[in-house]
């Protein structure tokens, strides 16, 4: 190939390969929901950065989980469109939004473990019902993602043996254990204290870096959120009021994110960006 050709292949090349980094792996549009008759998603309209973390901000009962919902399929809008790698999951059977599914996986508030299944048989659970895998093969990447949230050797014990952030780290290795291409955390640190939050948050961060999935996080965590995330937006009044990286969403002016974020800010937490930050001890 002449080099002229080779250098025009080249940049088509790259080019394609930036524009899928670039095209958002979740879309929303113009998305409503009613709940009991109530307003709850008012025109949501919300791009998610594929291989990011983006957090999702708002009051409680704001409709932050509902919105979760809709990007996995467990809730269809009312109104609008809800597009996964540009399929829009609103109008797919029950078979394609179940294949769709796979791409997803999700830690809930309480991490949603059996009681009466060991973290080793909770972790192994999704592979032993999904896949034709070995024993010995379950077993291995058991024990890999175990490790990878610091839970190694306790695959023997049961929930009620573990402390909630044990419970938490064993949800998340469950999360992992089929390699999803994204992750929906629910206030994957509720009921835990300050400083059991930040190690969650930062184990989040560490295995999102590592396995390279999308997170998408709803939380009220506010200020730690910013330094562990790429994506901040604030759900209000059933829109998407504001999003953008940490360090410009803090400098809004929109005066109902101003309010809600000056509340939980505190001077020994300062966000330095791209899911790092600088605290004051």
């Amino acid at each position: 190939m002449p080099l002229g050709q080779d250098l025009v292949a080249t940049e088509a090349a790259g080019a394609v390969k930036g524009t899928e980094a670039a095209t958002p792996v979740i879309r929303l549009v113009g998305v409503e929901k009613a709940l009991g008759g109530q307003p709850v998603l008012k025109g949501v309209n919300l791009e998610i950065p594929r291989g990011k973390v983006t957090t999702v901000i708002g009051k409680s009962g704001g409709g932050k989980s509902v919105l979760l919902k809709h990007m996995i399929g467990l809730l269809r809008p009312d109104r609008g469109q809800v597009l996964v790698d540009g399929t829009d999951i609103t109008r797919l059977s029950a078979h394609d939004l179940n294949e769709v599914r796979k791409k997803f996986a999700m830690l809930f508030q309480g991490a949603a473990l059996f009681d009466s299944l060991t973290v080793l048989e909770n972790v192994a659970f999704p592979l032993r019902e999904k896949t034709k895998l070995k024993a010995a093969e379950v077993d291995h990447k058991v024990l890999e993602m175990l490790e990878a949230v610091g839970l190694t050797g306790m695959g023997h014990k049961f929930p009620a043996e573990l402390s909630g952030g044990m419970r938490k780290r064993a949800g998340l290795a469950r999360a992992l254990v089929m390699g999803p291409e994204i992750i929906l955390f629910d206030e994957p640190t509720t009921g835990l204290d300050p400083l059991l939050a930040r190690t969650i948050h930062d184990l989040i961060l560490e295995t999102q870096r590592r396995f390279g999935f999308t997170a998408v996080m709803v939380s009220h965590e506010i200020p730690e959120i910013f330094g562990i995330s790429d994506y901040v937006a604030m759900l209000l009044d059933g829109v998407i009021a504001e999003m953008a990286p940490p360090e410009q969403f803090q400098r809004t002016r929109h005066p109902g994110v101003r309010e809600f974020i000056n509340v939980g800010t505190r001077p020994e937490v300062v966000s330095s960006g791209a899911g790092r930050e600088t605290r004051g001890l």
